[in-house]
């Protein structure tokens, strides 16, 4: 079995297993798994809204997960997504309430204010891992905390008059399209699932057919060496952090300018930069396995809705499943021995 085809596997042994693990608890827990999938099911693609809502929350899935998957596979492991999301949700709803500009230059310019944000949120931890060697993960996980209730200050008092959230941006400044609503029976689909889309071929060409990305990885795999063949690792440290910043940057715009349509104050974390770190894990830190595990993870977070309504089972089990899930796939050394032990057997 060639190491390609067994990388795929990996993912779809770990899926099939956490739906497995999630059957089990079903049954243990008296409820009927066949109508609680069902209901799953329903609630993601019953429906032309249930569709458009998940493809809606696919899209800061992808980038979320873009974000993570880009700083794995440099050597890195960005923990603080979800407050560079929250960054560049501000600061794109920020430039989308305080301008009325044309429409082609609205939106451009707060979605590239966003990736701006994010990325310089992403450049301290970026910075102290390069000059001091401080390990990018306590950094990151720190400065999500300050993202969210530094945030949360601003907009009670300088952008929304000690309220709860801001005013709508301007419709020069949203990515909602009347069009796709109306397909989809006035979903919240929005135009950024075409941005999310492009971000992970931008990964993919920057990663895979630039020299700029081979530099990015020969860090990744080793400093030492890299050095030695005379790429500046310290650079490569930093840029790395600031494109997986903007790409979480852009996920927050996904929802500031698309969602939401404004910035609130936020009780707590949304969760969606953490669950990038799940979508890169199952999409094995590739641009286009980041895209399939993001459609899993949004079909699940959406479907899970109406599982208490149509079977009466708590949407809690998914968080179950997707967590059995990313426990199979952080366990994929287990099964990787499997299907060794398989194709060895196959091989005598």
């Amino acid at each position: 079995m060639t190491k390609r085809l067994s990388n795929l596997l990996i993912p779809l042994i770990a899926v099939l297993l956490g739906i497995l693990s999630g059957t089990i608890i079903m049954i243990v827990s008296g409820y009927d798994p066949i109508a609680g999938f069902s209901s799953l099911w329903n609630g993601a693609f019953g429906d032309l809204y249930y569709t458009g809502e998940v493809i809606r929350q696919v899209t800061p899935y992808i980038l979320s997960g873009l974000a993570v998957a880009f700083a794995f596979r440099v050597g890195l492991f960005n923990i603080g997504v979800e407050g560079q999301l929250i960054v560049g949700w501000l600061a794109a709803v920020w430039v989308g309430i305080s301008f009325e500009l044309p429409k082609v230059i609205h939106l451009p310019l707060a979605i590239l204010t966003a990736a701006v944000a994010g990325a310089l949120w992403a450049f301290i931890p970026g910075l102290l891992k390069a000059k001091f060697r401080v390990h990018e993960v306590i950094v990151t996980i720190m400065m999500n905390y300050i993202a969210l209730h530094a945030t949360n200050y601003i907009i009670r008092t300088v952008l929304s008059d000690k309220s709860d959230k801001t005013k709508m941006i301007y419709e020069s400044a949203s990515l909602r399209s009347p069009f796709l609503e109306s397909i989809t029976d006035y979903s919240r689909l929005h135009w950024g699932i075409l941005i999310s889309l492009a971000c992970a071929v931008i990964m993919w060409f920057l990663l895979e057919k630039t020299t700029i990305g081979y530099e990015l990885r020969s860090v990744g795999f080793n400093h030492h060496a890299s050095q030695y063949a005379g790429m500046n690792v310290n650079r490569n440290i930093i840029l790395s952090m600031l494109i997986s910043g903007a790409f979480a940057g852009l996920a927050g715009a996904m929802e500031g300018l698309g969602t939401f349509g404004y910035a609130a104050v936020k009780g707590g974390f949304t969760g969606v930069g953490f669950d990038g770190i799940a979508v890169a894990l199952l999409g094995g830190n590739t641009a286009i396995g980041v895209i399939f595990a993001a459609i899993l993870f949004g079909a699940l977070k959406v479907g899970a809705l109406n599982m208490p309504l149509e079977s009466g089972i708590p949407n809690e089990l998914v968080d179950i499943i997707i967590a059995l899930i990313v426990f199979f796939v952080a366990s994929s050394y287990m099964i990787r021995w499997v299907i060794e032990r398989i194709n060895k057997k196959g091989v005598k």
